[in-house]
């Protein structure tokens, strides 16, 4: 079952790939992406209430130096997995864990990769950690 360790590397890809965009774009021009028309225009997502409730502005430096780091250890993780290195399964279950913050998709992505890794055919094909 190859393929789910591919479906694996591939949500880790996009999971990681758009937070490191997206936190990288608001480092350079100060805003994260949002949607430009409808109901929700211009805002951020319902992840920006669950930071703000632990003490965090979601708008702040750190927020978006962490949306570019998390997302940049996503792609790592994606890498070690494709290589079926060992300690890509631990680092993917530790920010699947770590990004359940991220509603709506990232959290649904962050409970796919979860169930993924912990599925016997991808932690065979990862062997030893």
């Amino acid at each position: 079952m190859a393929w789910l360790r591919w479906l694996t590397v591939a949500l880790c890809v996009l999971q990681g790939g758009f937070m490191a965009f997206d936190g990288a774009r608001a480092l350079l021009v100060g805003s994260y992406l949002t949607p430009g028309s409808g109901e929700h225009a211009g805002q951020l997502g319902p992840w920006a209430g669950v930071v703000r409730a632990v003490g965090i502005d979601p708008e702040s430096t750190g927020m978006k130096l962490g949306f570019v780091v998390l997302g940049g250890l996503w792609l790592v993780a994606a890498v070690g997995l494709a290589l079926g290195a060992g300690w890509a399964g631990w680092l993917g279950l530790a920010l699947a864990v770590a990004t359940l913050w991220y509603l709506v998709p990232g959290t649904a992505i962050s409970v796919v990769v979860l169930v993924l890794l912990l599925t016997p055919p991808v932690r065979r094909a990862l062997g030893p950690g």
